[in-house]
């Protein structure tokens, strides 16, 4: 595969600025949240990257593994202290290539919409299913989409302005495949610089009805980390499916 269907594409091309870009995210309520789910059983990251969550976790004493299909990303993991010790296993994160049984399956900032399809986000489902424990639970963190974001179906915005730089962020909306993409544009000294991505979102009652056909119900929505209540106005939900 190339392009954006390549599984490994989004890490290639982010790995060597993504803690940059995504540094200021704090991991510590995901952290705390997820080591409560977790216990002493086993947790499993996919798409782990460059370990911002999986490495806090696995100090607090989980035991953590990670699958991710970008070899870019997990070498930054490596590099980190602890990233040494983590198993992670590289390949397509839909197909879940691991053995289980896991407590705990966890995919976060809205990265299950990076599967560009909904064949392949159902297929997700259905492989985390499958390495689950009897009662163990899938944990997704995703937006909630806001097409109001878009006009003619297209964005753009300034994400970034300095004296000598700035990022710009372009994006285009196909409504029919439920589908954005995206080119982070900098322009700096050094010249031009893009990073592209490319998003399939689906709507909470569309991963409801995925999780029930991999046999995984609902069993908790929550607004963030910290377990306010979801509602119509929330703009993101933490959702936690169990397996029977």
């Amino acid at each position: 595969m190339v392009g954006f269907d390549d599984p490994a594409f989004y890490g290639d091309h982010w790995a060597a600025v993504y803690d940059d870009h995504h540094g200021r995210a704090d991991p510590r309520p995901a952290v705390e949240f997820l080591a409560d789910l977790a216990g002493d059983g086993r947790a499993l990251e996919l798409a782990i990257g460059t370990g911002r969550v999986a490495l806090p976790l696995a100090a607090r004493g989980t035991a953590v593994e990670g699958v991710d299909a970008s070899a870019a990303m997990v070498e930054r993991l490596r590099a980190k202290p602890g990233g040494q010790v983590i198993l992670v296993t590289l390949g397509d994160m839909a197909q879940v290539p691991v053995s289980g049984p896991f407590r705990l399956v966890y995919l976060i900032f809205n990265t299950l919409f990076g599967l560009l399809s909904q064949a392949r986000q159902a297929e997700c489902f259905a492989s985390v299913a499958r390495v689950l424990d009897p009662g163990g639970m899938f944990v997704i963190e995703c937006f909630v989409p806001d097409l109001t974001r878009f006009d003619h179906d297209q964005r753009v915005q300034a994400r970034s302005v300095t004296e000598d730089s700035a990022i710009i962020e372009v994006s285009v909306h196909d409504r029919v495949r439920q589908r954005v993409t995206t080119q982070m544009i900098t322009m700096d000294g050094r010249g031009m610089h893009l990073r592209p991505v490319a998003i399939r979102y689906s709507y909470p009652a569309e991963l409801d009805l995925m999780a029930e056909r991999a046999g995984l119900r609902l069993s908790g929505r929550y607004a963030g980390w910290d377990r306010r209540p979801f509602t119509s106005a929330s703009d993101g939900h933490i959702s936690v499916y169990q397996r029977a």
